[in-house]
């Protein structure tokens, strides 16, 4: 069973971290909101799986040099509080009291930048095929723990925040495993 401490860490996750987060905004004097979380996909290089590229991206620590791909993203700072592999490993790049660089430019239901508000949660996926059991039963018992210590509102996928310019999840991802499991 998955746990979170008072840090904001999943204590079972392997934690990575990623120097690409800041404070949240607190709307008052008591702890930051998190009341979404937001599901995106992500694969580098593109379309294939296993590699450190994600790691690398989220860390600063990628090498242009390496892929075509990479000399276009190299400079990015981004993150995400959690990546969960095809096999279903679960990594922590940024804690959940922290403010990640998941979602860009964003709006949820009038809301501006959801990444103050939201958790991300990557899949090591495309937009080109689907994604693995293993995924989707990590998903869920992060899911279930995140539910049980924040007030979470809604799950939506980034493309739901960011239409016309995020695709993800994708058209493969599973709304159902996780509607009905929520």
């Amino acid at each position: 069973m998955l746990q979170i401490n008072s840090q904001g860490f999943i204590t079972s996750a392997k934690q990575v971290c990623s120097p690409n987060f800041d404070a949240r905004p607190c709307l008052d004097t008591a702890a930051p909101e998190v009341s979404m979380i937001v599901i995106h996909n992500i694969s580098l290089p593109p379309n294939q799986y296993g590699g450190n590229g994600i790691i690398e991206l989220f860390t600063n620590t990628l090498n242009p040099d390496e892929h075509p791909y990479y000399a276009e993203i190299y400079t990015r700072k981004v993150s995400s509080h959690f990546l969960i592999r095809r096999d279903g490993e679960l990594l922590q790049f940024v804690s959940c009291l922290q403010r990640a660089w998941h979602a860009g430019v964003s709006n949820w239901l009038g809301r501006e930048r959801c990444n103050d508000f939201s958790v991300g949660i990557e899949l090591e996926g495309s937009d080109f095929e689907a994604f693995e059991l293993a995924q989707y039963k990590s998903l869920q018992l992060l899911i279930n723990i995140l539910k049980q210590t924040y007030p979470i509102q809604t799950i939506v996928g980034h493309s739901e925040i960011a239409p016309g310019r995020k695709t993800d999840p994708g058209p493969y991802f599973d709304w159902s495993i996780i509607k009905q499991e929520s």
